[in-house]
């Protein structure tokens, strides 16, 4: 579990194919804190780290990604020499500063515009119209694994805006129009959908508890 506040952001230094799998490399400061097997965040996507036996955690960050992952996010385009957002998962007791954030990816979206400002920057993003239900204006979405509260809602996207901190510290500063970004809704609006869809379809219908 995460809250979609970025630690870090680290560097990609090697990307390689082991059969079906792909291999991240990433050098952060976090590496020598996390485990084999511990749960990292990479640009919102929930990864296994992988420190092979008789090793220490050292300064970079090595992950596989299966082929569910490559088709379902943006991180079959990373390349050696690109940012990625970090978070390591919240510990229990831990303070929820963002919002609760699974790192599974509903969907892949594109940056269509941003307007900067002074210091702080209003973005739009477009996202898959399956994914248009669960958002709502002053709800929260991730963004690439960042926590982000929605602006503005339009039919085929959705509009934020970005403080100076986030701009500086996560990847969204850099991005430029036409990139693709990973995204996850809220989590609590897809269960509510699921146990409600029954009811809302109404008795006798013959498709109680189905969702569309």
């Amino acid at each position: 579990m995460f809250t979609g506040i970025v630690e870090e952001v680290g560097e990609i230094v090697d990307v390689r194919t082991d059969d079906d799998v792909v291999v991240l490399t990433v050098r952060a400061a976090l590496a020598a804190e996390v485990g084999h097997g511990e749960s990292v965040a990479v640009n919102g996507c929930c990864l296994t780290a992988v420190v092979p036996d008789g090793t220490q955690p050292g300064p970079t960050l090595t992950l596989e990604l299966v082929p569910e992952t490559i088709e379902r996010t943006s991180l079959g385009a990373v390349a050696a020499g690109s940012g990625v957002n970090l978070e390591r998962a919240v510990p229990a007791g831990g303070r929820l500063d963002g919002h609760i954030v699974q790192g599974h990816v509903d969907g892949v979206g594109t940056l269509v515009s941003r307007d900067p400002g002074e210091r702080s920057d209003a973005l739009r993003f477009s996202l898959p119209a399956e994914l248009s239900r669960y958002v709502v204006e002053k709800g929260s979405i991730a963004v690439d694994g960042v926590s982000l509260t929605v602006a503005a809602v339009y039919p085929d996207g959705f509009g934020v805006a970005l403080i100076p901190t986030t701009l500086a510290d996560t990847t969204l500063g850099a991005r430029t129009p036409g990139d693709p970004v990973n995204l996850e809704v809220d989590v609590i609006a897809k269960y509510v959908e699921r146990m409600t869809a029954g009811y809302l379809q109404g008795p006798g219908s013959g498709t109680e508890g189905a969702v569309r």
